[in-house]
């Protein structure tokens, strides 16, 4: 007998995150604490309950500028090496919670520097926090496993520096690097020389794009900097006509992504809040998933999108009727898709992940 598809059962199925901000998934409660540890007197409110729902709210505009605006009160209180540990290891614990057992968890090194923190301090604390939650949830009989991708802010011009820290800490469990920040008036290429180091060094990268600018983001992250995966990649719908009778048409664009098996790092609940899309049911991820491309379900902003991969999934299942058959599909690709060696990912695939849905489909 298959398991019943319900947010509680989709909870104990292994699952696999590939883009998920570490300063965009904290818990209210820890926001209040490090705000209040750290003298930090800008939040709205100091009731954990309040500051939850006015994050969903701020972040739920319809604009990726007002959103981003939210991360101002999680950055701020992140300005020490305590606080970072702290931030790090819950984030592992929430995932582990929700049944995340491998996940790739992303933050910009340069926003948390105020504290007189060096970057490479920034790396080693969040590091140790990582760790520290893994060893907590294994305790707790809980298998994950966390990667590390570093963020340059495109707006800004520190890339290299940030590259060449990825390389520094890639066997100390950073696995790639990114590019986040406004993408409108910040193309990809402004950062080419960040791209051509880590292409050099055999590093591994995604980069934001499509997801608030079009098709130009996109070609130019494939096509001049080598983006490996697509952060969002929603907008690869602009060259995607469909016709009145059903008929698809791909242009040379969405053709390539598709042919190539460049993975999308969807994330349904915060397309919406940043006007991508307007409903998980007119989601893109839907005809993009039957089109076959290689598509991954993912939070983005834990926090400000009050969401889970558990319950990106659960609004899937209830807009397109996915089973656990095509879970199973979104999960192995996350897991093809991740930055890990190739060892590592086959080993999760057929002793985790494979067993996992085996047992949910009964």
């Amino acid at each position: 007998m298959s398991t019943p598809v319900t947010l509680e059962s989709i909870r104990t199925a292994p699952k696999v995150l590939l883009h998920d901000h570490l300063d965009g998934g904290l818990r209210p409660q820890t926001v209040i604490d490090l705000a209040r540890e750290n003298g930090y007197d800008a939040l709205p409110t100091t009731d954990a309950g309040e500051l939850g729902a006015w994050f969903r709210d701020a972040a739920d505009s319809g604009s990726l500028e007002r959103y981003l605006e939210t991360f101002a009160h999680t950055v701020g209180v992140m300005q020490t090496r305590d606080a970072l540990v702290r931030v790090a290891a819950e984030a592992v614990e929430d995932l582990a919670a929700d049944g995340v057992v491998y996940a790739e968890v992303r933050y910009a090194p340069e926003l948390f520097t105020e504290g007189g923190l060096t970057l490479d301090q920034i790396v080693e604390a969040v590091e140790e926090g990582y760790r520290l939650g893994e060893r907590r949830c294994a305790e707790a009989g809980k298998r994950i496993r966390i990667g590390t991708l570093l963020c340059a802010m495109r707006q800004n011009a520190r890339s290299l520096e940030i590259a060449e820290l990825t390389v520094r800490y890639r066997d100390a469990g950073v696995v790639g690097f990114d590019i986040a920040g406004p993408e409108a008036g910040f193309p990809p290429t402004r950062n080419l020389d960040a791209f051509e180091y880590l292409r050099q060094q055999n590093a591994h990268f995604t980069i934001h794009a499509g997801e608030a600018f079009g098709l130009p983001s996109i070609w130019e992250a494939i096509q001049h900097c080598g983006a490996e995966r697509l952060g969002h990649g929603v907008r690869i719908m602009d060259d995607i006509k469909v016709d009145d009778d059903g008929t698809v048409h791909l242009g040379r664009l969405a053709s390539y992504v598709r042919d190539r098996r460049i993975p999308l790092e969807m994330c349904p609940s915060s397309n919406i809040q940043t006007g991508a899309a307007t409903s998980i049911a007119e989601h893109p991820i839907g005809l993009l998933a039957k089109l076959r491309f290689r598509v991954t379900v993912n939070t983005d902003n834990r926090l400000m999108s009050h969401c889970t991969v558990s319950g990106e999934f659960a609004a899937l299942h209830e807009a397109f009727g996915y089973d656990w058959a095509d879970m199973q599909w979104f999960t192995v690709n996350a897991m093809k898709s991740s930055f890990l060696g190739f060892d590592e990912r086959l080993e999760l695939i057929n002793n985790v992940i494979k067993p996992g849905y085996a047992a949910l489909m009964g």
